[in-house]
């Protein structure tokens, strides 16, 4: 154990993870804390990451946000599901949602009992059991007392990040502004202080590194080596830009795969936050700025950004005293949402076991395990969509499929592929319904179901299917459109 009692707190960046964690450390864990951030107006943040999860609500419940006045102040609109567009093939889509399609058993879930009544010819489309993704195709919403949605939100990270600063100043955190010129280290390694180029020293017992793709701690200081996945997932760029709002707010982020990568849209109050993701090896900057501007459906109200990223991650995200957050531990696309859920993830565990007493060895080697588990189960997430593909129109997608894949992942495909399971696994955020509804979307056809299906006769069944589709048609009743609901819950606020 380290002699040293954590007693200062040093966060070394803002934007959405430094806040984040600025703000929940402070509130919920802070008594006897000396919490300092530093960051400087003079460099900016990625501010892109818009679309959430809906376990984003989880810390939000615990430091008691308001839901309506948080959405109202990030203009937010509300996330039932992503519409996948081109992914399988050009011009099919199909929609993975948040919550559960259908009811399974102790034995299988639904996709087993869905795939005999298609067999038999009166199932509708998978999606048509899932009361998200009905809603979604509806461009509804609401919060009901019974039989709730599952859901997330669209916000203005920039507008998320001053809301978060507000609370971690209200809780006593100290923001320092001014660049970092040098990082000193005691005789052992660990990180001690801070050198600002004003000359400030900023000293601390514990460092949480938010500084983004630069990763100036857990990267630069403490060389913590940087495992990189780009020949699994070898997009590498991204152009953003916001447009004026168009049309009737819809309840779902849209991601349009296009020749050589994918293009994002995401709705908010006030505009729409767009970008495309892409290989530079086959696709120039040029071209991917000209492919982004003439796919929008309205007028750019910001000039387009360059963003150059590696995906991976930092073989630990705590080394030494020193704790990697966001894009400064590793970086995985924006495709499935789960950028500000790995920031929170991580807020999460440190504070779970945080070294008030002393860093131990234990609690860095499990919070490194937890998160690199974490990660890897996303990554392969991410890589199925590519991988598993109809598409040979251009070099990119054929490599894409061609591709030697992780063995975690082939398994679960095969798995899948055999025999419709989908087993659950722990630290993986995707669900057997997500599993599913990507591997179906992307047109894997399962080759059996499980026999206990054929215990329920084709006229039980058919009730059964019925049963399904009423729940689905119950819930979509009572629902008014999304547009209607947020001007009643949560109309944007401009500060």
């Amino acid at each position: 154990m380290s002699a040293v009692k954590v007693r200062n707190v040093v966060i070394v960046g803002g934007g959405t993870a430094g806040w984040t964690a600025a703000a929940s450390i402070a509130k919920l864990i802070g008594t006897n804390l000396n919490l300092m951030l530093v960051e400087s107006d003079a460099i900016g943040t990625i501010g892109v990451g818009e679309a959430t999860i809906p376990p984003f609500r989880t810390l939000h419940r615990l430091l008691k946000i308001d839901e309506a006045d948080f959405l109202s102040r990030v203009q937010g609109t509300f996330k039932l599901a992503i519409r996948f567009e081109n992914w399988r093939a050009i011009g099919h889509d199909y929609i993975h949602s948040f919550g559960f399609t259908g009811q399974g058993c102790w034995a299988a879930g639904f996709q087993h009992f869905w795939l005999k009544a298609r067999a038999l010819g009166f199932a509708e489309d998978y999606g048509r059991y899932a009361p998200e993704l009905t809603a979604a195709r509806a461009n509804r919403f609401g919060l009901l007392k019974e039989n709730g949605l599952s859901y997330a939100y669209h916000i203005d990270a920039t507008r998320y990040a001053r809301y978060l600063r507000r609370i971690a100043e209200q809780h006593g955190v100290t923001r320092v502004e001014g660049k970092i010129a040098e990082v000193r280290r005691t005789a052992s390694g660990d990180i001690s202080e801070l050198v600002l180029e004003s000359g400030q020293v900023v000293k601390g017992d514990l460092f949480i590194d938010c500084s983004g793709l630069v990763s100036l701690l857990l990267g630069k200081a403490l060389g913590t080596e940087f495992e990189d996945w780009t020949h699994w997932l070898p997009c590498d760029r991204a152009i953003a830009v916001q447009t004026k709002s168009a049309g009737e707010l819809t309840p779902y982020t849209r991601s349009i795969a296009r020749e050589s990568g994918w293009q994002w849209r995401i709705p908010l109050q006030s505009r729409v936050g767009n970008g495309l993701v892409y290989c530079s090896e086959f696709m120039s900057d040029d071209e991917a700025r000209d492919t982004l501007l003439r796919n929008l459906d309205s007028d750019v109200i910001t000039e387009p950004r360059l963003l150059r990223f590696r995906t991976g991650q930092r073989v630990k995200h705590w080394n030494r005293n020193c704790i990697g957050l966001g894009l400064a531990a590793g970086f995985l696309e924006p495709l499935e949402s789960t950028s500000i859920h790995l920031i929170q993830r991580g807020v999460i565990r440190l504070l779970q076991m945080f070294p008030y007493s002393g860093i131990v060895e234990s609690d860095r080697t499990e919070f490194n395990r937890q998160m690199d588990t974490e990660f890897r189960f996303i990554r392969d997430f991410i890589i199925m969509h590519y991988h598993v593909t109809e598409r040979t129109d251009t070099e990119f997608w054929r490599r894409c499929r061609d591709m030697t894949i992780p063995d975690s992942l082939r398994h679960r495909l095969d798995l899948f592929r055999d025999t419709s399971r989908v087993f659950e696994t722990e630290l993986d955020i995707f669900r057997e319904n997500s599993w599913t509804q990507v591997m179906l979307g992307q047109g894997i056809e399962p080759r059996s179901y499980h026999p206990i299906v054929d215990t329920m006769g084709e006229q039980e069944l058919r009730r059964f299917m019925q049963f399904q589709r009423h729940k689905v048609d119950h819930v979509l009743n009572q629902l008014p459109t999304h547009q209607e609901f947020i001007d009643r819950y949560c109309p944007a606020a401009d500060t």
